[in-house]
């Protein structure tokens, strides 16, 4: 029981106006949570699902084939047979990433993908035919103007983010790096390549690619503006459409797609673009970061605050495509959670187990939380980030524990949206009347009806579904952790949904 001069403080504190709402909060830690009723019209279907749940991989050392965590990694790719994972050999590691890290010489060429092609042949292996968007998303740097030439690592693990600089190109027509990606796409789709001397160099691969995104976060990286990143993109573009006419294009991957409207408004106004260029695809970023003072219990309100303004940007940068470009399709290509400490890569978090089991469960929530509102906006793809960090490169953001390969709660979200819910399903009236759980139902091409449920808060929620009873339910949460195997029959139409919950109804048809 509560002590007696506990509950007097806090009334005090609290002040005359609130003394009943300070009982309560002091007395139970929380106001005493009513029972939630979801309503469901099977018969009013409100739209049809067009959004694919999927991820994208970064490539970094934990993924090579020395790392002892490279066998459960690409496993756990594979296990998720998702379409249009994204691709990403990134900047921190030119080796990894730059087929041709100098520049030709009127001798000879540097291309070498010695180092790039264990990685690209084990994410193509784990997608198997699955359609794939890849984005080498880094320019080599020679191809930049700056004071003096850029050095790099010896070692391709060591990771330097220093990398990129200059914001102009030596060739500003784009030609010379769009020769160089048309090369880069032929040497993994068409068995080789031409290079700058015209020598041939030879391949095994002939992978039919889906979507080519061309570069990542350009008003960081290079600080590109609008009209300079487009110059770029239709060169490129040009150059790797006529080489592989089958594939689609992806274009800005905005790291800050709420403060930069101006992107949005010239890229897919066609007049900016030479004639012809596809606008297939646009495409940007999401992530909930808290402030540094922070603690696990205040974390939830701010990260689905800061998503729920991000659904407003969407709304407005749908406004804009639809206006100008209502052809083009929407990937939101990196969404996730970070905490403070990786944001400058000061790397204090070493251990995985530094990090609270539940903030993966409250970053699986909201990811999942996005996804039943994008759904309801029509977005094409959404992806959380990434399959592995580590540090020095974002742990806070991983799918999967570093050390040990075991896939975290954002991994079993992830799993659990792809094998429960498919693009074509029918979305139908769905009502929660709750500021604390979203719930959305389904009614897939089978017949068969789910309810998606996501308790955005830390504590047990009781819910009232009518006709669960004698259905199952799959769901993982804070008791569980990463855990979305067990599969429980419903004895009833009451249901407690655990903190952090993302829950799977499965009714008996």
């Amino acid at each position: 029981m509560t002590d007696h001069w506990t509950l007097v403080a806090c009334r005090l504190r609290a002040g005359a106006s609130a003394i009943v709402f300070a009982t309560l909060f002091c007395a139970s830690g929380h106001s005493q949570e009513p029972k939630v009723t979801v309503s469901i019209d099977w018969k009013k279907t409100e739209y049809s699902l067009k959004t694919t749940a999927t991820l994208q991989v970064v490539v970094n050392s934990p993924l090579r084939r020395d790392s002892s965590i490279h066998d459960s990694a690409w496993s756990a790719l594979r296990n998720l047979k998702a379409d249009y994972v994204r691709f990403v050999p990134w900047y921190p590691y030119p080796r990894l990433g730059v087929a041709e890290l100098n520049a030709p010489t009127k001798e000879r060429t540097f291309w070498d993908f010695s180092l790039i092609d264990p990685l690209v042949e084990d994410f193509l292996e784990a997608t198997d035919e699955h359609p794939v968007m890849l984005n080498f998303s880094t320019i080599p740097q020679w191809m930049f103007r700056t004071e003096a030439p850029i050095k790099f690592p010896d070692d391709p693990n060591e990771v330097v983010w220093s990398y990129e600089q200059g914001k102009e190109l030596r060739d500003p027509t784009g030609k010379e790096v769009a020769d160089y990606y048309a090369r880069v796409a032929n040497w993994y789709a068409k068995g080789g390549f031409a290079d700058e001397l015209g020598a041939f160099h030879p391949s095994r691969h002939r992978r039919k690619i889906a979507l080519w995104e061309v570069l990542n976060e350009p008003e960081y990286e290079h600080a590109l503006s609008p009209q300079n990143y487009t110059n770029i993109y239709d060169a490129i573009v040009a150059a790797v459409h006529k080489e592989l006419p089958e594939t689609q294009f992806v274009g800005m991957s905005l790291a800050e797609p709420s403060s930069r409207p101006e992107f949005f408004e010239y890229f897919l106004d066609p007049k900016n673009h030479r004639p012809n260029t596809p606008l297939d695809w646009i495409s940007y970023h999401f992530y909930a970061v808290p402030t540094a003072d922070q603690t696990p219990a205040i974390q939830q309100y701010t990260f689905f605050d800061q998503a729920d303004k991000f659904l407003t940007s969407v709304r407005f940068i749908e406004a804009i495509r639809k206006r100008l470009s209502p052809q083009t399709k929407t990937a939101i290509n990196e969404v996730g959670c970070i905490l403070p400490a990786d944001i400058g890569q000061g790397a204090p978090i070493t251990d995985a187990a530094m990090i609270p089991k539940s903030y993966w469960n409250l970053c699986g929530a909201m990811f999942a939380y996005l996804y039943i509102n994008l759904a309801r906006q029509g977005i094409d793809v959404l992806s959380s980030s990434q399959l592995v960090g580590y540090p020095t490169q974002f742990p806070s953001v991983t799918m999967l524990d570093w050390q040990t390969g075991e896939p975290n709660a954002r991994y079993s979200v992830l799993k659990a949206l792809r094998e429960n819910f498919h693009p074509g399903d029918r979305c139908v009236a769905t009502d929660a009347k709750s500021a604390y759980l979203v719930a959305q139902a389904f009614v897939g091409a089978d017949g068969v009806r789910k309810l998606l449920l996501v308790n955005k808060r830390d504590r047990a929620l009781q819910v009232e579904i009518p006709g669960a009873h004698n259905g199952t339910e799959t769901h993982v949460d804070v008791g569980t952790g990463a855990i979305n195997s067990r599969l429980l029959s419903l004895q009833s139409d009451s249901v407690e949904v655990g903190g952090f919950s993302v829950a799977v109804i499965q009714f008996q048809n």
